[in-house]
């Protein structure tokens, strides 16, 4: 019996001798060069890798070594330390160099992968029928050996990326810091400061800024942005600033960000202005979300802040407003005052007495006579425009 079991052990060591020298046998017939033209040929189908600043020679390059390492770890069963070390070698080279040209991950995982079907189908055509079982033995190796490689790749592939886009970070802040340092900018610091933050010199800008507890609200909108490469932020003490192209294409991706920065609670000028001036632009975005009250919702235009602003102006400076107005309003009863101050807002909205007095529900002569009776009251005529403006100040 047990003469029985050590010659069945030596005929299944002969057995699995006789499989490995095979499989040795087809791995040496497999011609690297050869698969590294199939694989250059296949990665033409993955157009964003095929576009990548890459050299053709160094996806060559990597690409031929890349086989030699897999096929010398398909020599054996388990992960000799010879092979792990050729294997990360390889692996660091092109993570490294796909993190730093920018080739999505989803891109370089794909080509990886290739390298298997390349593989396989090489084997597959060089085998003879006798080694279809030995063949199916050793799939799960030869895909264990190309995903460890996918998996070191990719592993080094993120660690670099995070490395990058640290470096691309403290850039664009640096160059952020400059812009809006104060300082006279040259044409060419504007240009270099365009170049780095990834937009053209001429582009036109949409402005933004939110305070204090609107902040994480912004970034919420702007996390959920899926154009936030043409996005730029620039956080201060109190504030976060956001500006990015201006696009009135209705339905165009800026377009809709504008209008979502249109409910949010902040400064909002989407006029349009150059790199130049958005400090500036920062500025009065900033004044404008001061402008908003407890309890206001939405944005603060520059058509919907103007006047308030300018009402804040001229009290730093001790401007006279519009007491004399409400002293002289008061001398009415509550139900007059109520009536003028709605004609005379209408109108100033409006500028029109028949819409104000649809509006109203009223005649166009009761709505003329209103004004007329508060320009008596107040010495401010509302139908005349340079003294309308000072109503629109005062009660902004």
């Amino acid at each position: 019996m047990y003469e029985l079991a050590e010659k069945l052990d030596r005929n299944l060591m002969n057995s699995q001798d006789v499989d490995s020298r095979r499989w040795n046998e087809l791995l040496d017939q497999l011609d690297t060069l050869e698969l590294t033209d199939k694989f250059l040929k296949r990665l033409e189908s993955i157009p964003i890798y095929a576009e990548s600043p890459l050299p053709n020679s160094e996806i060559r390059r990597t690409g031929q070594a890349s086989f030699e390492a897999l096929i010398l770890a398909m020599r054996t069963d388990d992960d000799d330390p010879g092979y792990l070390r050729e294997r990360d070698a390889i692996a660091l080279e092109v993570g490294v160099s796909r993190a730093r040209a920018q080739v999505p991950v989803e891109a370089l995982m794909t080509a990886i992968r290739l390298d298997f079907s390349i593989i396989w189908q090489a084997i597959a055509e060089i085998a003879e029928p006798g080694d279809a079982q030995l063949i199916v033995q050793r799939t799960a190796r030869v895909w264990e050996v190309v995903d460890g490689y996918a998996g070191a790749t990719e592993s080094i592939y993120v660690e670099e990326l995070a490395r990058v886009q640290a470096e691309t970070a403290g850039l664009r802040q640096s160059h952020l810091a400059t812009l809006f340092s104060g300082r006279n900018l040259t044409p060419a610091a504007l240009e270099g400061i365009s170049v780095v933050l990834g937009h053209r010199p001429d582009t036109e800008f949409v402005v933004a800024v939110a305070l204090w507890e609107h902040i994480p609200s912004l970034r919420l909108i702007l996390a959920n942005f899926h154009e936030a490469t043409g996005v730029v932020t620039f956080a201060t003490a109190d504030a976060l600033v956001v500006f990015y192209p201006l696009d009135a294409s209705p339905g165009s991706n800026f377009h809709k960000l504008t209008v979502r920065l249109g409910n949010l609670n902040c400064g909002l000028l989407a006029e349009g202005c150059t790199l130049e001036h958005v400090p500036h632009s920062a500025d009065v975005a900033t004044i404008l979300a001061e402008l908003l009250v407890d309890g206001e919702q939405g944005a603060m235009t520059w058509a919907r802040g103007w006047a308030r602003m300018a009402r804040r102006e001229m009290s730093k400076v001790g401007a006279p407003g519009i007491e004399e107005v409400d002293r002289a309003l008061s001398t009415c009863a509550a139900a007059e005052q109520r009536r003028l101050r709605e004609a005379v807002q209408s109108y100033m909205r409006t500028g029109s007495i028949a819409r104000s007095a649809d509006e109203l529900y009223c005649h166009r002569n009761t709505l003329m006579n209103r004004l007329k009776r508060f320009a008596q009251l107040t010495g401010v005529d509302p139908t005349i425009p340079v003294q309308a403006a000072r109503l629109v100040v005062g009660w902004s």
